[in-house]
């Protein structure tokens, strides 16, 4: 694979061969920076389970205690009273059959998608439009539920959604260069305690094989996965 030589330089900050604590993960990832805009942190996942195992699938969300540093904007399908709810929630899209037919037209202003069960008859029309964006709402997420105004308060706050792909890896935003080194590590933390309790009862062997911090334009920080997880699991 070709590499810049920004990025050959910030290989040489830190030993790429080495596995990090958290604190020293974040550190070094601090050092990474080398652009103008505030980038994104991301913890990078290779898992031991086989996605293709019903019992094996892992997806769920975490809130982040420091927020994602990201402006969310939530869009709910729903009517009547849940539709209030929504709005006075702080929702910045609602509404039902006039949403559905503006997604229809090529409208995706939106991040997040939250639906209540009675509507999912008419949103699951939209399952090629919605799922292809990775948009579409699922119980597993959080985001098809009766309490619409306390999942749209807490996905505005934080929450975020993960999930493992095809070959068994995931990569997850917890936050922004620009954070605290404890706020990034509350969150990494966070996070992992999160995935710590979705390991299947069924997996034999290793769980998490293999752990990275990185940043939008940044080399990956390893990091030492047992030390972080026993770290995560007493936070």
């Amino acid at each position: 694979m070709f590499r810049g030589k920004r990025y050959k330089k910030l290989v040489k900050v830190f030993d790429n061969t080495k596995l990090y604590d958290v604190s020293e993960a974040i550190e070094i990832l601090k050092k990474l920076k080398s652009t103008k805009f505030d980038e994104t942190v991301e913890v990078g996942l290779k898992l031991g389970v086989d996605p293709k195992q019903a019992d094996q699938y892992i997806r769920g969300t975490v809130s982040l205690p420091a927020g994602t540093g990201k402006t969310v904007r939530v869009l709910v399908f729903a009517k009547g009273e849940k539709a209030s709810e929504a709005k006075e929630a702080g929702a910045d899209y609602v509404g039902d059959d006039d949403i559905i037919e503006k997604i229809k037209g090529g409208w995706f202003d939106f991040d997040l998608a939250i639906a209540t069960p009675d509507m999912m008859g008419s949103v699951g029309k939209l399952g090629k439009i919605l799922g292809t964006k990775g948009l579409m709402p699922n119980p597993k997420a959080g985001t098809v539920t009766m309490e619409v105004d306390k999942a749209v308060k807490e996905f505005k706050a934080g929450r975020i959604e993960y999930r493992i792909s095809k070959f068994a890896d995931m990569h997850v935003p917890i936050g922004k260069v620009s954070f605290s080194n404890e706020d990034i590590q509350k969150n990494l933390l966070a996070f992992l305690s999160a995935i710590v309790r979705a390991k299947p009862a069924s997996l034999k062997g290793t769980y998490i094989h293999t752990a990275t911090l990185s940043l939008t334009m940044s080399p990956g920080v390893k990091l030492d996965v047992p030390k972080a997880t026993a770290v995560a699991i007493k936070a």
